[in-house]
């Protein structure tokens, strides 16, 4: 499953649409980094889980991309349930992101599946989509803007998330020289709703520098036009530094259980922030090592105003493995995946 789902929506020259990922699992967990999940009409690249078959983030030829991120669960996940890894594909397998939410959440059923969240865009519209209660998706529209989902709800207060966002919005204007998300980061700024429910972007104060060590990944041959933003938002899927502030959720099947953590002195817990279980601060850095878990793969997708998606993947945690360009896979025969 992707932990970190990070979208640059209308707000970067050249690239309405920039996507990066995380991708945190259990080691022993099998899958392929990147394949052709589906050949033609339209063709999609992602990546493959080899057990329950699905994906953790799909990107169409027409530049539909759809990632999702699960919410963590206190106790085992119900397998009778569908898998979530289809929810991708069924977004992707439509020419654009309005069509595909409008055809697929008129079909769902969030019962249906295990809970988790969704982020489905293209070059003229991003959507969230939740999955995490009642019958019906809660869909929104949101605005343009810097995105950051992670286990936990778009709207909802998360330290990971704030730290994240604030790093995007300090890296690209390091590599750029331009606040190109300025005005992205407003707290409880809420996009147009579809369906129920409330959305918002995650709040962002001060603006975080990126690590010293944070240079342009290794093995990513980037064109001109957004390369700077690509490479600053390689440089957080490297980052280790635990985000500081109260953990909001419990660890969930697979991750290293955590001690009870109530909002630390200067923290007060406000909206959306429990004071209760939480997982271990090693889980709310953007690039995750544990024992039993952690950051598997990276992926990064820059939808351009025409043409096709570039698409970029590690094979092994980002801050480990170089960046490889995959886009060659839209032209090419269906491979075999690679792990």
């Amino acid at each position: 499953m992707v932990c970190l789902l990070i979208a640059l929506s209308g707000v970067l020259p050249g690239a309405p649409l920039l996507v990066a990922a995380n991708r945190d699992e259990r080691y022993d967990r099998p899958a392929d980094v990147i394949t052709v999940l589906r050949p033609h009409a339209p063709r999609i690249l992602g990546g493959r889980d080899a057990v329950a078959g699905g994906t953790w983030l799909a990107v169409n030829e027409y530049g539909l991309v759809a990632g999702l991120t699960n919410q963590p669960l206190a106790g085992p996940r119900d397998d009778t349930r569908r898998s979530r890894g289809e929810l991708p594909l069924a977004f992707a397998a439509h020419p654009d992101a309005a069509t595909a939410v409008a055809k697929v959440c008129a079909e769902l059923d969030p019962s249906d599946y295990n809970p988790c969240w969704l982020l489905v865009g293209d070059r003229h519209s991003l959507f969230s989509v939740g999955m995490t209660g009642g019958h019906r998706p809660v869909v929104r529209r949101l605005p343009p803007g810097s995105y950051v989902l992670e286990n936990v709800p778009l709207n909802d207060y998360s330290a990971k998330a704030r730290q994240v966002t604030d790093m995007v919005k300090a890296g690209i204007a390091e590599k750029s020289g331009k606040n190109v998300v300025n005005g992205a980061n407003g707290a409880n700024e809420a996009g147009e709703a579809i369906g129920t429910g409330r959305g918002s972007r995650v709040g962002t104060p001060a603006g975080l520098s990126l690590p010293s060590d944070a240079g342009p990944p290794g093995g990513m041959n980037l064109p001109g036009g957004t390369e700077e933003a690509e490479q600053a938002l390689a440089a957080v899927l490297r980052d280790h530094r635990p985000a500081a502030g109260p953990q909001g959720h419990p660890a969930g099947p697979g991750q290293p259980a955590g001690p009870v953590q109530p909002a630390g002195p200067g923290q007060p817990a406000g909206p959306g922030q429990p004071a209760g279980p939480v997982r271990p601060a090693e889980l709310s850095a953007a690039c995750v090592h544990t024992a039993s878990y952690g950051t598997r793969s990276a992926m990064i997708v820059k939808v351009g105003g025409t043409g096709l998606p570039q698409v970029f993947v590690t094979d092994g945690p980002p801050c480990q493995a170089p960046f490889q360009d995959v886009t060659v896979l839209w032209a090419a025969p269906a491979p075999g995946p690679t792990r």
